[in-house]
């Protein structure tokens, strides 16, 4: 054994997934892919990317932390925001309002043990969409909080992701 042997640091082995949901499934698989699809209708591709990432933070799914954060550097998103996401709220000069916004409603939807979705959250993301808008968010979010759950259970394994393959 070298000295560099001895002294390199590796990295943990990578996990099993649990599950191959997605080909067990494939009408569900596929009903989800079109539900994302519909979802994303009108929403502009970086403000999306970034509620993504901080949905799946909170969720703790690797895998879609993996998979957006990827497809937020293609979609021209700086490295600084995205590491920022996971507290936005003491960054906040990093986001515009709308995007704060955006980001305060991801974390009411995705995290709902206090029961609700807060009046204030709410209006604040109100005052920055248009109600059509507004309702396209709600479903993004919605959706994104569904692949977690698929990507959580199952343990699917981040870091083979290329940006744009989306499944």
């Amino acid at each position: 054994m070298t000295t560099e042997d001895m002294t390199a640091e590796r990295y943990a082995p990578e996990h099993t997934p649990r599950l191959n949901w997605s080909e067990l499934t494939p009408d569900v698989f596929k009903a989800m892919l079109r539900l994302d699809t519909a979802a994303r209708k009108g929403l502009d591709p970086k403000l999306l990317e970034l509620v993504k990432i901080r949905a799946s933070q909170i969720n703790h799914c690797a895998l879609c932390v993996d998979m957006h954060s990827k497809d937020a550097l293609a979609a021209g998103e700086s490295v600084e925001r995205i590491v920022q996401l996971s507290a936005w709220e003491e960054s906040e000069h990093f986001y515009t309002e709308r995007e704060l916004a955006a980001l305060a409603l991801t974390e009411a939807v995705t995290v709902l043990t206090d029961g609700f979705v807060p009046d204030a959250v709410y209006e604040k993301a109100a005052k920055r969409f248009e109600e059509a808008e507004l309702a396209q968010l709600i479903a993004a979010i919605t959706v994104i909080n569904a692949w977690n759950r698929f990507g959580v259970t199952c343990r699917l394994v981040p870091g083979h992701y290329e940006p744009g393959q989306h499944a």
